[in-house]
């Protein structure tokens, strides 16, 4: 069994205020599980009942839109945990969350958070500050979006996607959407997204290899997002 107090996801998220009885109790009733890339961890509209610490790897949280399609709503990465917010309101997920890659995730069940939230202050505390930066993360990314060409948006997500998950020791960043899902980020549909990634490779802003995308002018990239 992994030990709790010794993991990633306590010193980066809201567990870094339990105490050593707390996570020794984690510990003993939480599930690890291994993800595939392109399996589900939770659908939208689930009764999830804990949360997820993820150990390993990257998910995507998604949104079904009315015409049918998963709109990316965030890129999750180890350090985080999932499903903290419908488990304080006790409301289904309201985002779907789907592996990036291979990922190891560790299930700790609502009954036994919802104790250490009752009774240690700090780790409460934490926890609705947590979902208070989620809350303006995504205020803040509304309102950039909306104020942006869908030529900035890509530059901010292909910039986002380099400063928050870096790259492969090819120079391709790590993290490969699909041109479906770079669409989905950025609001447009996936035709319009290849062609203005045809278009940053003629700019030489970006060099493409398949699926790979390797960044070749930063300063430029972020000078389009200003």
């Amino acid at each position: 069994m992994s030990k709790c107090e010794q993991c990633i996801v306590r010193e980066f998220s809201s567990l870094k205020a339990l105490t050593k009885d707390e996570l020794l109790r984690m510990a003993e009733c939480k599930t690890t599980k291994t993800i595939k890339k392109g399996e589900v961890i939770f659908e939208e509209g689930e009764n999830v009942n804990g949360i997820f610490c993820i150990k390993e790897g990257v998910c995507k949280l998604t949104k079904l839109s009315s015409n049918g399609k998963d709109h990316i709503v965030k890129l999750v990465a180890k350090g985080e945990l999932l499903g903290q917010r419908s488990m304080i309101s006790d409301e289904p997920v309201n985002l779907s969350a789907v592996a990036l890659e291979d990922m190891q995730v560790c299930f700790v069940p609502k009954n036994e958070v919802m104790g250490f939230f009752e009774k240690n202050n700090a780790f409460s505390m934490n926890v609705m500050k947590t979902i208070c930066g989620d809350l303006k993360e995504a205020d803040d990314l509304m309102v950039n979006l909306a104020q942006k060409t869908v030529k900035e948006r890509l530059a901010y997500t292909l910039i986002y996607l380099y400063e928050n998950f870096g790259n492969n020791p090819d120079d391709s960043l790590h993290i490969q959407l699909s041109r479906e899902e770079l669409a989905s980020i950025i609001g447009t549909a996936t035709e319009s997204c290849i062609r203005l990634l045809s278009d940053y490779k003629k700019l030489g802003l970006i060099e493409i290899s398949g699926k790979k995308i390797i960044l070749r002018d930063l300063a430029k990239l972020r000078k389009m997002t200003e």
